[in-house]
């Protein structure tokens, strides 16, 4: 059972078992004693709202950009961080929290952020961006 997706992808771990991974039960996760760090709905959250899947950026709001191809408006972006220009989910994933952290620190009410390809590294990117996009328990 894969409980949280991490730097080992998911398709590396499948082929050295030779099966496929399960994912916990949905409702399987108890907030008060998760299975393991990081399961929590909300978690590594900035202050600054994500909006994920950004086809376009809206003026004010920061970008967080992954690959060559930039969307619509990122010349109204406050400020703008490209996880990987090149598309490597390596890179990416090596820069996703200090790009947050700084983006968050630009003091904006929104981060726009690109999709990002779900397989590979990319289950645990979009897995952590979730996270930090899921509304706050107080």
């Amino acid at each position: 059972m894969l409980l949280r997706p991490g730097g080992l992808p998911r398709e590396a771990i499948e082929r050295v078992l030779g099966s496929p991974l399960d994912d916990p039960p949905a409702g399987s996760v108890d907030p008060e004693a998760p299975l393991a760090p990081g399961m929590l709905e909300s978690h590594y959250a900035p202050r600054a709202r994500l909006r994920l899947r950004a086809d376009r950026v809206h003026p004010g709001e920061a970008l967080l950009a992954f690959g060559a191809k930039l969307p619509p408006g990122t010349e109204h972006a406050a400020i703008v961080l490209n996880l990987s220009p090149g598309g490597d989910l390596v890179e990416a994933a090596a820069n996703l929290f200090s790009d947050l952290r700084t983006l968050d620190q630009a003091d904006v009410a929104t981060i726009a952020v690109m999709t990002v390809p779900d397989q590979g590294l990319g289950e645990a990117i979009n897995d952590r961006l979730a996270r930090a996009a899921a509304p706050r328990s107080k």
